[in-house]
């Protein structure tokens, strides 16, 4: 509910403002700046996905996680559409995803913003865990007790049967094919 209240408001702002710009210029000029901003942004959008998916390639060769160009690959695209939808704050918000630093700082806060739900996840996850093995009478792992006791054997004891010898062992390289050991 609260995504389509944020559109809606969204909405009726980009009217305002496009009415505003057409009082203010016309409305011929005002139809050829928002033509312009989408030719630019496509372009802009174009421009950026290509070095993305370098990147992404590059990353891939390299055997390192491509973490940076996948969250670049989500805000290039979400500046698409914001480019591709008319409106002159829309441009404007497509435009900074698309602007290199702020690319980085949205990407570090949608990073951190993943983490957190990650974490928030995990943790209600192991409290659901818990609870459930709780209700069925079970320990829940972390839970378990073994009762025992404790037996502290030293060196300077003697056994009954005095230290055990086992054959020396040898290794599959040392022999071979036939069995025979190898010099």
């Amino acid at each position: 509910m609260p995504i389509l209240v944020l559109l809606l408001v969204a909405g009726v702002v980009e009217i305002a403002v496009l009415v505003a710009v057409g009082q203010a210029i016309g409305v011929l000029p005002t139809i050829g700046l928002l033509i312009a901003a989408a030719v630019l942004g496509t372009w802009l959008v174009r421009w950026q996905g290509r070095r993305t998916l370098q990147e992404f390639r590059e990353a891939a060769r390299q055997r390192r996680p491509p973490e940076k160009e996948l969250s670049d690959g989500v805000l290039i695209a979400a500046a698409g559409l914001l480019i591709i939808m008319p409106g002159f704050l829309s441009d404007i918000a497509g435009l900074l995803c698309l602007f290199p630093p702020t690319r980085a700082l949205l990407r570090n806060r949608m990073l951190r913003a993943a983490e957190r739900r990650s974490k928030a996840m995990q943790d209600q996850m192991w409290l659901h865990t818990q609870q459930a093995y709780r209700r069925q009478g079970a320990t829940a792992p972390g839970d378990d007790v073994i009762d025992g006791e404790v037996v502290s054997v030293t060196d300077d004891e003697p056994t009954a049967a005095g230290p055990e010898l086992l054959p020396p062992q040898r290794s599959a390289q040392a022999e071979r094919p036939d069995g025979s050991p190898r010099r």
